[in-house]
């Protein structure tokens, strides 16, 4: 039975990395950071960017470890089941986990590179980080002198074709769709729910607070993801001996 999946920031919250409109969310806490992410504000406001980096180097994703609800997701990929596991997340703590990258679709990029916005130059976020340390408060592209941010969707970038596509096409293969920690409000990613669903995939939604897709889904999980997600996992692996 290939099971295809949608993480949010839920599913990464037990490892210390915050959501962004929960109530401790990052965005809930200090609105004016939505402008870091933003293109157009980043991309015209020098003190946003400096304040984008600052950020960046402090960010909890380099400390922060997998969980069990990321560990379970590689046990599915190692029992044979998984399709895809499509993320809305940027930190890498699936493949950290020990899922394939072949099998992680990043619908918003990863924070692990940098990106130039002039000639689209990729480098280690490691590098650029380690210039912002040694003072440089607005690193530019060493190729061109361009503007650089992280390699993630911004506020007001569309996704990537050939990353949606593979979104899409995990969510029409496969006969049991599980959305996991994510509100299912932000599109196209809340969209592939549907597209699983008129495909005739099963839907399963595991998250704390009710999503627009539950009187959809065969079955709504509300347990924290730490114990729901791998307790479920051992279901559909046993079902499946």
């Amino acid at each position: 039975m290939p099971v295809s999946l949608l993480t949010g920031a839920g599913i990464s919250t037990a490892s210390g990395i915050p959501d962004f409109r929960g109530p401790q969310g990052v965005w809930t806490k200090n609105p004016q950071a939505a402008a870091t992410v933003t293109i157009d504000s980043y991309l015209a406001d020098p003190e946003v960017r400096r304040a984008a980096w600052r950020a960046r180097l402090d960010h909890p994703a380099w400390n922060a470890r997998p969980n069990a609800a990321h560990l379970a997701l590689a046990d599915l990929e190692r029992a044979g089941l998984l399709r895809a596991l499509v993320t809305q997340n940027i930190d890498g703590l699936h493949q950290r986990a020990g899922s394939s990258p072949d099998k992680v679709v990043e619908l918003h990029g990863t924070l692990h590179r940098a990106e130039c916005v002039s000639c689209d130059l990729i480098t280690p976020m490691s590098e650029v980080l380690a210039r912002v340390t040694a003072g440089e408060d607005d690193p530019p592209c060493p190729r061109c002198g361009g503007v650089q941010k992280s390699n993630t969707i911004f506020f007001g970038q569309d996704l990537e074709a050939e990353v949606l596509d593979a979104a899409i096409d995990a969510a029409r293969s496969c006969e049991l769709f599980v959305a996991v920690g994510t509100s299912l409000t932000v599109h196209p990613a809340a969209g592939l729910c549907g597209v699983a669903l008129d495909a005739g995939a099963r839907l399963v939604i595991v998250n704390a607070e009710p999503t627009p897709y539950d009187p959809f889904a065969d079955r709504v999980i509300r347990e924290p993801i730490g114990e729901a997600l791998p307790m479920f996992v051992k279901e559909l692996t046993h079902a499946t001996r």
